[in-house]
């Protein structure tokens, strides 16, 4: 960008969850590289225990090279007690946010301009609907990331809009049929969308573009979406981090331990079951049991993260598996570091999205164990649709879970279903690559705001992006 430019400065706003600050942050690196001013944000309480569980953060003051731009972080205030036990109660939390989260975020924007640089975008993610609407009243575009697959995208705007006939109370096991996607039973659905949905408030919050996918991932659902909305489904992804600069610029809730990766070091080529339920998900006593016994009974080596499950562990079982070296048991890993070790044999998952895409990105079959909302389908196109994969059965028995994991490792399709993951990771990396799919619609992307700051902020973004925001739950076009 020439002195004459315009400042081109891009505001990410983040839900304050683990899953949606890592690929809003990735993403944020990826605009920035291009040559703008990028200032990442989420709530004050949150930055404070990103703070904390890294040594290398960085104040809001500093001012970070990535590629051609900078990236800074400016957090905003909204009203959270950090000594309240329940402050990441996912009720209190929404209702906290939509209080208190436009007016601190309004006061960050203005600063931004006092500052003599004012915000040319706001980039958000889909459970902070209520930044569309501030940057809507501050006549700035915007967007949003979707931290979902587009099947679930696809899936979700068929149900809001009914386009399509859903599982219902009278008739539950309907088979769902959109374009773009194989039939899907109702085991194959988002949960949230089921009669029996637990989280009915959820669907209010979910919709509204900008995918973490890539084309060649999921080229069939892009299409068949792409004709149902006035603006874009743009894939941008896969946001992953492995292989990228500037790696300490990151949001970690909790601090990794490296241990894992030293404790890799010492096994064997391709015999490690990594374990990994996200951060969220909170299996119950049954499922933890059946789990320990089914890894232990594989007989291979194995690495389980998120200690705080370890109270539904059998009686010693850390103590045991431990003790003999073959196993450990961590509060928080670096799960890129881990799926790219040579020591990784497969990936028990829960399949949340994010996870999802970095055992693509990283050549890794899986061994789905999906618990509720869009992991569901995900496991089902790991499984079904790409062939990387293998799903244990509802509920969880040990027998099983030693069954598939022999099918990932030393079965008769173990061999084609690695070689299916090394594929799906050199297409994955090309499309983030200089002049991959997704690195040139970030690219235009980038280009279109500036020429909307060039010309004055006259007019509607290009239809890369558009200006959208989210009124009940759907995506419209405002101009």
């Amino acid at each position: 960008m020439g002195e004459a430019s315009p400042l081109l400065h891009f505001l990410f706003v983040s839900f304050p969850g683990q899953g949606h600050l890592n690929p809003l942050l990735r993403l944020a690196k990826r605009v920035a590289s291009k040559g703008p001013l990028v200032t990442f944000s989420t709530t004050l309480d949150l930055g404070n225990r990103i703070s904390a569980a890294s040594a290398d953060a960085e104040s809001d003051s500093d001012l970070i090279p990535v590629g051609r731009g900078l990236l800074r972080f400016e957090f905003f205030d909204d009203g959270t007690d950090p000594t309240d036990p329940h402050r990441d109660d996912l009720d209190n939390l929404m209702a906290r946010l939509e209080s208190n989260g436009p007016p601190a975020l309004t006061n960050l924007i203005n600063r931004q301009t006092d500052a003599g640089r004012p915000v040319s975008c706001l980039i958000n993610n889909p459970f902070l609907p209520w930044a569309l609407n501030v940057a809507e009243d501050l006549g700035i575009p915007s967007a949003v990331l979707w931290v979902q697959s587009c099947a679930v995208f696809s899936t979700y705007y068929h149900f809001h809009h009914k386009l399509a006939d859903f599982p219902t109370e009278e008739n539950p096991d309907r088979t769902v049929n959109l374009p773009g996607l194989p039939p899907m039973r109702p085991e194959d659905l988002p949960t949230f969308l089921l009669p029996s949905n637990p989280y009915k408030p959820l669907t209010n919050v979910i919709l509204a573009v900008f995918a973490n996918s890539f084309e060649e991932l999921e080229r069939d659902a892009f299409d068949a979406i792409a004709g149902r909305l006035q603006i874009p489904v743009i894939p941008v992804g896969p946001l992953v981090e492995a292989g990228e600069p500037q790696e300490k610029i990151k949001a970690d809730m909790w601090k990794p331990e490296d241990r894992c990766i030293e404790w890799l070091d010492k096994q064997e080529k391709r015999s490690v079951v990594y374990v990994s339920a996200g951060s969220i998900v909170m299996l119950n006593s049954s499922e933890m049991q059946e789990l320990a016994f089914g890894l232990r009974n594989s007989g291979r080596p194995f690495l389980k993260v998120r200690e705080n499950l370890r109270e539904l562990l059998p009686k010693g079982f850390k103590e045991e598996i431990e003790a003999e070296g073959k196993s450990i048991l961590v509060e928080w890993s670096p799960q890129e570091k881990v799926l790219a070790h040579k020591s990784l044999a497969c990936f028990v998952t829960h399949c949340g999205w994010n996870s999802t895409l970095e055992l693509i990105a990283a050549g890794v079959p899986a061994i789905a164990f999906p618990q509720w909302g869009d992991q569901v389908p995900d496991a089902k196109f790991l499984c079904d649709v790409h062939g990387i994969g293998v799903r244990i059965p509802t509920p969880a028995a040990r027998a099983e879970i030693v069954r598939c994991l022999t099918a990932a490792t030393d079965g008769p399709d173990a061999e084609a279903m690695l070689l299916r993951a090394k594929e799906w990771k050199e297409i994955a990396r090309a499309a983030v690559t200089s002049g991959g799919s997704s690195d040139r619609n970030i690219e235009r992307f980038v280009d279109d705001v500036r020429k909307w700051v060039a010309n004055g902020g006259g007019g509607v973004v290009d239809s890369v992006a558009g200006v959208c925001r989210v009124i009940q739950g759907s995506c419209a076009v405002a101009t």
